[in-house]
């Protein structure tokens, strides 16, 4: 380990594997600094292993409500991941998601332009939460830099393009790239191979 690691690296992931055993005995590894905000309304399922640095939070708009977050089994998530809910956010099992990624089921106020629109001149801080469900399938894989936004079902098995912004929904087996995020390619079970659209 020490060969792989360095004396501080090992150090690090000693306290690391203490700190999990200690505070979150069913996840394979919890790499510190880990912020967890509000952990009874969040639910993680086994072998939950996370990078440095992540944030995973959960303020519900309705605390009657329960649980507002919940990971799956054997994910996986990179450095620096933030995961916020204040309604529903579900992640499946066996996703991986690489760093520097944010998922979020709210905004600070409503901007479609229906009835109870935030005002414009209202500080951000200050209007009403707004909250719409988000869904990550099992087996699904995102890359670096990804934004995930209120209201997104991501299909099982989908892949996601390092830097796109996925606002509106995919399909199960697309591969999705861009800004907003739009499928590339899909996978064929007949050929078993993925393929352009």
């Amino acid at each position: 380990m020490i060969k792989k690691y360095g004396i501080l690296g090992t150090f690090k992931l000693i306290v690391s594997l203490i700190y999990t055993k200690l505070f979150f005995s069913n996840a394979r590894l919890i790499r510190l600094p880990f912020d967890i905000r509000n952990k009874r309304y969040i639910k993680i399922g086994d072998n939950f292993t996370t990078g440095f640095g992540c944030r995973i939070e959960a303020f519900p708009l309705n605390e009657k409500n329960g649980i507002c977050l919940t990971i799956g089994n054997n994910v996986e998530i990179n450095d620096y991941v933030h995961i916020a809910s204040v309604g529903s956010v579900i992640i499946g099992d066996n996703v991986l998601l690489a760093s520097k990624i944010y998922i979020s089921d709210c905004l600070h106020g409503t901007y479609s332009g229906d009835t109870g629109h935030s005002h414009a001149d209202t500080t951000p801080n200050s209007r009403a939460f707004s909250s719409k469900a988000v869904v990550i399938k099992d087996n699904v894989w995102i890359g670096e830099f990804v934004s995930v936004l209120p209201g997104v079902t991501i299909g099982k098995g989908c892949v996601i393009g390092a830097n796109a912004v996925v606002s509106k929904s995919l399909p199960d087996y697309v591969i999705a790239v861009g800004n907003p995020a739009k499928p590339i390619k899909s996978f064929n079970f007949k050929t078993e191979r993925w393929e352009s659209i």
